[in-house]
């Protein structure tokens, strides 16, 4: 009877071991900070811009989004509907911080607000902010929800 709990209590702490030192080391995903901007962000020397306030929101993690396959509301930074496959979500917590473990690749982020996506940044290419995840790395952003903010 020992040996079954020693087996069953091996299998439940080597996925644990596995992404630690003694396992394979470093993890690979995304990590960083969600921003809420609002207001007049134009600079001015009468005023200091106060810095961005980091919030929990909900991240959609996307594969690599053009362009040609979402449903965009005009010229906006919103989408209605995306097209490519919904890989994973995270939460950020209070202060805005978010960790999400992911296999290498590129993918898009999303954010929303009510039924909408939101993601305000291109490549080059027409990819909405892509984001480019390296094997062993943690790879760090910071996701600005500012659709109520003027620059």
């Amino acid at each position: 009877m020992h040996y079954k709990k020693t087996i069953l209590l091996g299998a439940l702490i080597l996925p644990f071991l596995m992404n630690s030192a003694f396992g394979q080391g470093k993890k690979t995903g995304i990590e960083g900070y969600i921003f809420r901007i609002s207001g007049n962000r134009m600079p001015s020397p009468d005023s200091k811009l106060s810095p961005p306030k980091g919030v929990k929101a909900v991240l959609f993690i996307y594969e690599l989004t053009s362009l040609s396959q979402v449903a965009r509301q005009g010229e906006s930074a919103f989408y209605s509907s995306i097209s490519t496959r919904l890989v994973q979500t995270v939460t950020s917590n209070e202060s805005g911080y978010f960790l999400v473990s992911l296999p290498p690749g590129e993918y898009s982020i999303f954010t929303k607000k009510d039924a909408l996506f939101y993601a305000n940044n291109f490549d080059g290419d027409n990819h909405i902010a892509p984001v480019k995840v390296v094997s062993g790395k943690m790879t760090q952003i910071n996701v600005n929800i500012d659709y109520d903010a003027v620059y």
